[in-house]
């Protein structure tokens, strides 16, 4: 059982690896673009909308750069996870690997960035003098319930679309769809009180809104973190389900 849970592992950081080599080997800059992306385009869009919802938001860059880590990590982690059996088949035809693992490592590696573009986080509170409060520690709490439930959708992705190929292209819809009603760069105050219920249904929402809310110095808030917990927990549960019935069967659909 250890020498399985030993190759696995080493499975794992091997695929991880790959996924960073191969997405910057012909880049100048390489890993550095996990820095300048959430950079530039944090000041592209505090340039345009600082002048819109700046004074309805304290710090709009910290604001919109919380919000836009917390996004770009479910975005990218759902969408390396759905591709990632039909991007290793070739691999999987020659040797036997769990499927799962090729899903997981594209999340591990997308988790990878996440925690990198921290740096950028508190670069950018550092040079706009935003306090470093200590609810700060709290961020743990929506970030593993994020990962959870990128984990659970990834999975459920990542069956699906080995079966179906236009669930990637609906899901690229869906998630711009996703973009604009995660309130990642204006206030949900503007937003009509009716409607602002149905945010509270968005789980990415929820994170992003917690993950904020300790970031200024709140505790998030309990009644999100509940719900998003109980939504990413039982999407995990599924795409666990659905890879235990189908991961032998996904190579023949390829």
């Amino acid at each position: 059982m250890f020498d399985t849970i030993s190759q696995k592992k080493f499975l794992l950081t091997e695929l991880v690896k790959k996924n960073l080599t191969s997405k910057y080997k012909d880049s100048v800059l390489g890993i550095l673009w996990s820095f300048f992306n959430p950079l530039l385009t944090m000041l592209v869009f505090t340039a345009i909308f600082s002048m819109l919802f700046g004074h309805n938001i304290q710090n709009y860059p910290v604001y919109y750069l919380a919000g836009r880590l917390a996004f770009d990590f479910y975005n990218h982690g759902t969408k390396g996870a759905m591709n990632s059996i039909r991007k290793n088949a070739n691999l999987m035809k020659k040797i036997y690997v769990p499927k799962s693992m090729f899903a997981v490592s594209s999340i591990c590696y997308e988790f990878v960035n996440f925690l990198i573009s921290f740096a950028i986080l508190f670069g950018v509170m550092i040079i706009t003098g935003a306090p470093f409060h200590p609810t700060l520690i709290f961020t743990i709490i929506p970030i593993v319930l994020l990962v959870v439930l990128v984990f659970g959708v990834g999975l459920i992705l990542a069956v699906c679309n080995t079966y179906f190929t236009d669930i990637g292209y609906l899901y690229n819809v869906f998630t711009l769809v996703l973009l604009y009603a995660s309130a990642m760069f204006y206030p949900i105050e503007i937003v009509p009180s009716q409607v602002q219920i149905i945010f509270t249904l968005n789980p990415v929402y929820c994170a992003m809104s917690c993950f904020r809310q300790c970031v200024y110095g709140a505790v998030p808030d309990i009644s999100m973190l509940m719900y998003l917990g109980a939504f990413a927990f039982t999407t995990l549960g599924i795409g666990l389900l659905l890879f235990n019935i189908y991961d032998k069967k996904l190579v023949l659909e390829l």
